[in-house]
C-alpha cells in the first residue's frame, strides 16, 4: 500500500528569531482563485475611498510677506530653500523645512516682478517696475541659525538702472546670461551694468520670459498684445510669433521634452504647442473657471501645476485635458505664483492674501520614512486603481472632488454657456451653404495666425 506524506524541511518555515515575519506560502494556480477578479475589484474600490480619506494635500502656509506675493524662484542648490519677491518691493529667502524667513533683500522701491537664480546657485536676480535690475550673493543656509539670520539686511552685490519697467526675469538652464522683460526683451550678462543685447517686435509690454532647457539660446516669451514669441540670441531679430486671441500670462517649457511649452492663458485654459508646428495647439487643458495666472512644470516633465485667478491650484497631466488635482483653501485668494520643488514632491504658490502655501504634490502620499511593506503595498494598491480606473464606480470615487460653491457655480455656468455657443455654431452651419462653414477645432480656434 501506498502512503503519500507531505514533507517539508523545517528551515522553510521556521523563523530564526521571533520578531521575524512569518513565512507565507502561496499556490499560484489560477484555478484555485475563481473569483480574483471580484476580490481585485472589491480591493481596489477599497484602495480608491482609502486615498480619499487620507487626502489632506495642504501641509502649512508661510506668512511674513506685508503684500502679495507676485513671483517666485527657486534655488538649484537647496532642495529645501524659495526666494519670494512681493509688491511691495521684498524679497525673502524661505526654509521650506521649517517655514520662516530665513533672510531678506530690501531695496527695491516697487513691486518685485521678477525672480530667477543662476545655474550654480550663489546669484539671485530680482528685477521690478522700478526699472531697476539687483542682484544679490545668496547666503548659505547651513551657516547660522535661522532665527539669528530673520533679520538680516544683505546689500545687493549690482543694482543697475535701465530705461523701462520690468514685468519678468530667468536665467539660463545651462550658462551665465539672464534676461529680463518689459517694453522690451534685454540680454544681460551679469558682470556689464548694461544690456548685451536686446529684441524688440512691436510695442506692447512684454510680460514673462523663459529659455529653453535643452538649448541655452532659445527663449520664448509672452506678451500683451496676445502674443508667444520665440527668440534665438544667435540671430540679430525674433523668430517666430504666434498671435492667439487672448493674453498669455505665463509659459513654462517641459524640461524633459524641450521643444514642448505650455502656456497659461487668460480664457481659463491652458495650450501646450510643438515648437516647431505652431500653427496648433498639442493640447489644451481645461478646468479654471477664471484667468490662469502662472504654471510650472513637474522635474519628471510628466506633470505641471498652475495658479488660476479663480483661488484654486490645479496639476495637470501633460497629455491630459482635464486635471487630476485641485486644491484650494477658505483663506486663501488669487494665485498669482506656483512652484514644484525640484524632487516633485511638493508645491508651492504665492496668493493675493500675503502668504505662501506648501502642498503635496501627491495628495494621500504619507510624509516620512515608508517600511518596505509599506511601500510594497501602496504600489500593490496603485496598480490596483490603475487596472480597474474605467469601471464606473471606481472612475467615479477617483474623480470627484469637493469645489467651493462659487467655483462650483461658476463652472456650472461656463459649461451652459460653451454648450451654447456650440448649440449656436451648429445651427449657423446647418442654414448655410454646404462647406462654408468649415469645422474648425478646438485647438486651433483660438489662434489667429503666427508670424515669421
Amino acid at each position: 500500500m501506498r502512503v503519500k506524506v507531505i514533507s517539508r524541511s523545517t528551515d522553510d518555515y521556521t523563523r530564526e528569531r521571533s520578531q521575524d515575519l512569518q513565512k507565507v506560502f502561496r499556490n499560484y494556480d489560477p484555478a484555485l482563485r475563481s473569483q480574483e477578479k471580484a476580490v481585485e475589484y472589491t480591493r481596489a474600490l477599497n484602495a480608491a475611498k482609502l486615498e480619499k480619506i487620507f487626502a489632506k494635500p495642504f501641509i502649512g502656509a508661510m506668512d511674513g510677506h506685508i503684500d502679495a506675493v507676485s513671483c517666485m524662484a527657486k534655488n538649484p542648490n537647496h532642495l529645501k530653500a524659495i526666494f519670494s519677491g512681493s509688491m511691495d518691493g521684498d524679497v525673502r529667502l524661505w526654509d521650506i523645512a521649517a517655514r520662516k524667513t530665513v533672510c531678506q533683500f530690501p531695496g527695491h522701491q516697487g513691486a518685485v516682478r521678477g525672480l530667477t537664480t543662476s545655474t550654480d546657485g550663489d546669484l539671485l536676480v530680482s528685477c521690478g517696475v522700478d526699472c531697476t535690475v539687483r542682484l544679490w550673493k545668496v547666503p548659505m543656509l547651513k551657516m547660522v541659525d535661522t532665527s539669528e539670520r530673520a533679520g538680516d539686511n544683505s546689500q545687493p552685490s549690482a543694482v543697475y538702472t535701465w530705461k523701462h519697467a520690468f514685468w519678468g526675469a530667468d536665467h539660463q538652464w545651462d550658462g551665465n546670461l539672464f534676461a529680463t522683460v518689459g517694453a522690451q526683451v534685454d540680454i544681460w550678462d551679469p558682470d556689464r551694468s548694461e544690456p548685451i543685447n536686446s529684441f524688440e517686435w512691436g510695442k506692447d509690454t512684454v510680460l514673462s520670459v523663459r529659455f529653453d532647457p535643452g538649448d541655452s539660446n532659445i527663449l520664448i516669451t509672452s506678451g500683451s498684445d496676445r502674443s508667444l514669441t520665440l527668440y534665438d540670441l544667435r540671430m540679430s531679430s525674433p523668430a517666430r510669433k504666434l498671435i492667439m486671441k487672448t493674453r498669455c500670462n505665463s509659459v513654462c517649457w517641459n524640461p524633459r521634452e524641450p521643444m514642448n511649452f505650455t502656456a497659461a492663458n487668460e480664457d481659463t485654459n491652458c495650450y501646450s504647442f510643438d515648437a516647431r508646428k505652431l500653427d496648433e495647439a498639442k493640447i489644451v487643458h481645461k478646468g479654471h473657471v477664471s484667468a490662469v495666472m502662472d504654471i510650472d512644470y513637474s522635474p519628471t516633465g510628466r506633470e505641471f501645476v498652475t495658479g488660476s485667478y479663480d483661488r484654486t491650484v490645479r496639476i495637470f497631466n501633460y497629455l491630459g485635458d482635464h486635471s487630476r488635482e485641485i486644491y484650494h483653501t477658505k483663506r486663501m485668494q488669487r494665485v498669482f505664483c506656483v512652484k514644484y520643488t525640484y524632487d516633485g514632491t511638493y508645491l508651492v504658490s504665492g496668493s493675493d492674501d500675503t502668504n505662501l502655501r506648501l502642498w503635496k504634490s501627491k495628495a494621500s502620499e504619507q510624509l516620512g520614512v515608508l517600511l518596505p511593506r509599506e511601500r510594497k503595498k501602496q504600489e500593490y494598491q496603485d496598480a490596483l486603481k490603475e487596472r480597474y480606473k474605467h469601471l464606473p464606480e471606481v472612475k467615479r470615487i477617483v474623480r470627484h472632488r469637493h469645489l467651493p460653491k462659487p467655483i462650483y457655480k461658476a463652472a456650472n455656468l461656463r459649461r451652459t454657456m460653451i454648450e451654447a455657443e456650440s448649440r449656436k455654431e451648429e445651427r449657423r452651419r446647418k442654414h448655410s451653404a454646404p462647406g462654408s462653414m468649415p469645422v474648425q477645432p478646438f485647438r486651433k480656434r483660438r489662434i489667429i495666425r503666427e508670424v515669421e
